[in-house]
């Protein structure tokens, strides 16, 4: 059969097309892996599970990874990673765990170990060092405890702190977050007093509802209350963030909707920022800030968006951004409830949106902080996610301050 000249160039173009495509489709590269805490169904008791997806590398997009695996247990709550990216952690509230994760430089999990804790675990952080694993435990009475990490394997328990408000040391105390300075110096836990705010509720106390507890890490992971401590911190405060400097600490009221913000003194003192709390939108649920320690970006699950704010590096103080649609906000998929920011390149934004069941991505401008969705987003997930954490693929470079 013979062709004609046109329909041979058609035929050549259409094989060119098909070739670049392909092409294309092979060099997509992955910068980072993106690992998502949710039930595995809507059904109460289901066991959770980590979803993992691949962030393509130029335009943040996501794709997905390898399988998805069991939690370890049912209600995933909260993750943490060591600095070095190579471990894991989830806690499930369903059966009061804390499960060991490997991470392979594919973004494959690999069930490590885990511990039980006598309470619910609410929240986790590892320091910088990734020698200590902090959990904050109790729906009735919040409790801080230390434990040693050998390689990623968590050992028995160093450290206690019981979270009381003084004066009322009978109340019931909710920790919300924990974050460790980067320096490894310090340990900073959220909580509210249960006893003086509860919507809906009996209110029994009237303490001051909004607290912010810090301590110092002495010699053998030794925990100290810093002078000053628990510290005022609004109405319910739900998430903490430190800026990669050691010298700010941010804090979202969930109640209140405020950004409040804190300067750090020696020993884990911290000093209110003087021009703060600073505006949120409604309901603010998570906290990050960039690794160059420029902009904070807030998780606000009742709108439905996200907030972000240049950080003025002399003072601390955040600034909206105002993207090019003159709005202050960023609009995600129902309910964000964390946000996380990639550390390859510092250029892209992910936040678990609990009630759409998915992950929103956004490219982040490294000059102006504004926020720009990625292709495709959102991307779905399983049900209700909770918690999302972003480590970089192999063996990539990570942006960084030094201090």
């Amino acid at each position: 059969m013979k062709f004609s000249k046109l329909s041979q160039l058609f035929l050549v173009s259409t094989i060119g097309l098909i070739l670049a495509t392909y092409l294309t489709a092979c060099n997509i590269v992955t910068i980072d892996y993106v690992f998502v805490a949710a039930s595995a169904s809507s059904t109460a008791g289901s066991d959770g599970q980590i979803y993992t997806y691949a962030a393509d590398a130029e335009t943040g997009a996501l794709r997905t990874g390898p399988p998805v695996v069991s939690s370890g247990g049912s209600g995933p709550v909260a993750m943490a990673v060591t600095s070095d990216y190579g471990n894991l952690y989830v806690a499930n509230q369903g059966n009061n765990s804390v499960v060991h994760f490997a991470v392979a430089s594919n973004g494959v999990l690999t069930k490590k170990d885990s511990i039980t804790t006598a309470a619910v675990p609410m929240s986790l952080a590892v320091n910088q060092a990734g020698t200590y694993l902090y959990v904050t435990t109790g729906s009735t009475s919040a409790t801080l405890t230390e434990y040693p990490l050998s390689s990623g394997t968590i050992g028995a328990a160093a450290a206690q702190q019981t979270l009381t408000v003084p004066g009322y040391t009978g109340d019931t105390i909710i920790a919300t977050a924990v974050t460790v300075l980067p320096n490894n110096s310090a340990v900073y836990v959220a909580a509210y007093d249960q006893s003086a705010y509860d919507p809906g509720g009996t209110v029994t106390s009237n303490a001051n509802p909004g607290w912010l507890f810090s301590f110092a890490v002495g010699s053998g992971g030794a925990l100290t209350a810093a002078s000053g401590s628990p510290y005022l911190s609004g109405v319910k405060p739900s998430a903490l963030a430190c800026d990669p400097t050691n010298r700010f600490v941010y804090v979202t009221d969930f109640a209140s909707n405020e950004l409040i913000g804190y300067a750090v003194q020696t020993s884990g003192v911290l000093d209110f920022l003087v021009n703060g709390p600073f505006k949120t939108g409604n309901e603010p649920s998570s906290v990050a800030i960039d690794p160059r320690g420029l902009f904070i970006y807030v998780s606000d699950a009742l709108d439905s968006s996200i907030s972000g704010y240049n950080i003025s590096l002399p003072t601390g103080t955040p600034s909206a951004i105002v993207n090019s649609n003159s709005s202050l906000v960023y609009a995600t998929d129902t309910q964000p409830v964390s946000v996380a920011i990639d550390p390859a390149l510092g250029r892209y934004v992910y936040t678990a949106n609990h009630i759409g069941n998915s992950v929103s991505g956004f490219r982040l401008n490294p000059q102006t902080g504004v926020l720009t969705q990625t292709q495709a987003t959102p991307y779905p997930t399983g049900a209700s996610p909770t918690a999302l954490v972003v480590v970089p693929h192999g063996n990539h470079a990570t942006e960084a301050v030094a201090p």
